[in-house]
């Protein structure tokens, strides 16, 4: 479902007037902000097979610091980063461990074999730090699940289950309007819940390696 109409169906749900654009006017635009409000609920809830996105790192001699174009900040990494070139299994090390091996001498210059995420760039997106130094061109896959873009356009189709969504939402209207002799909220957040544990163990069948749930 697109943007706008997640935001009329919430809209039926709550017995209002549909609307052109969700900007149309003051109750619209609130259920709008629900609607990615309930968005990132979701998407924080689990490693979604749709917001999957593969981030490629290329090296150049003697460089160890690389942003990750596009990742941000809010991203979580869903399997081992890959150096293609030498077909190594990228290991994490911890910010103080990474720390010591840039600045102890002497410095190794290899192939990089080792990383961890340091800081962003002026662009927002986090920064990875190499380890041994690269001593020449290597290609490093980074394999991470990356939240959506805030909903602003009526078209955006959502990429998390677009059910959760709206129900998520319907619940948060529910709460912003106040009892009317309908759902309640409690009823309409127990049911959201209940939709993000049944979603999440169809996904997991597909991916055994992401069967572990926690929920939010």
């Amino acid at each position: 479902m697109t943007y706008l109409e997640i935001v009329n169906s919430i809209l039926v749900r709550l017995r209002e007037p549909t609307v052109s654009t969700v900007a149309l006017n003051a109750y619209s635009t609130i259920i709008g902000k629900f609607v990615n409000d309930a968005k990132r609920q979701v998407e924080d809830a689990y490693d979604w097979n749709a917001l999957g996105q593969e981030k490629t790192v290329t090296t150049t001699s003697g460089t160890y610091v690389y942003s990750l174009t596009g990742a941000g900040e809010k991203f979580r990494v869903s399997s081992d980063p890959l150096n293609t070139t030498s077909n190594v299994v990228m290991r994490n090390i911890s910010v103080s461990d990474m720390r010591q091996k840039q600045n102890f001498t002497p410095i190794v210059t290899n192939i990089p074999a080792q990383y961890c995420f340091e800081g962003v760039d002026g662009n927002g997106d986090a920064q990875v730090q190499l380890y041994g130094r690269p001593d020449g061109v290597y290609t490093i896959k980074f394999f991470l699940t990356i939240p959506q873009a805030v909903l602003s356009s009526d078209n955006t189709s959502v990429l998390v289950p677009d059910a959760l969504v709206e129900q998520n939402a319907y619940a948060r209207a529910l709460v912003e309007r106040g009892e009317d002799g309908g759902l309640s909220s409690s009823e309409a957040y127990n049911l959201y819940r209940s939709m993000l544990a049944d979603y999440i163990s169809l996904e997991a069948t597909r991916f055994p390696e992401t069967q572990e749930f926690v929920s939010v």
